[in-house]
């Protein structure tokens, strides 16, 4: 998902935060920060985050539909008859 290009170090941030941040701003990918080597923050612009996150959560609520789709439910009509005695509703 990175390329080397998209890898920096945290110093390097601290020392030129404003290009660094036109940088996210123009290229819309999302970059890894590290600290000692290690991965330590990644950042993206605001609206690349956030077409990120409503993605996310429509594969989420495909996920969820598909498990309701796939289990075992009670018949309509069955639900319909108890529901209307319950609710007093029924002749």
């Amino acid at each position: 998902m990175f390329s080397s290009n998209d890898i920096h170090t945290i110093t390097e941030f601290s020392r030129r935060p404003a290009e660094h941040l036109k940088r996210l701003s123009t290229s819309k990918r999302p970059e890894m920060y590290t600290l000692n080597g290690k991965p330590s923050v990644v950042m993206q612009d605001a609206e690349s985050y956030e077409r990120m996150a409503e993605l996310a959560d429509y594969a989420d609520s495909i996920l969820k539909i598909r498990k309701a789709l796939s289990e075992t439910g009670r018949p309509l009509d069955s639900f319909t008859e108890e529901f209307e005695v319950r609710m007093g509703i029924r002749d």
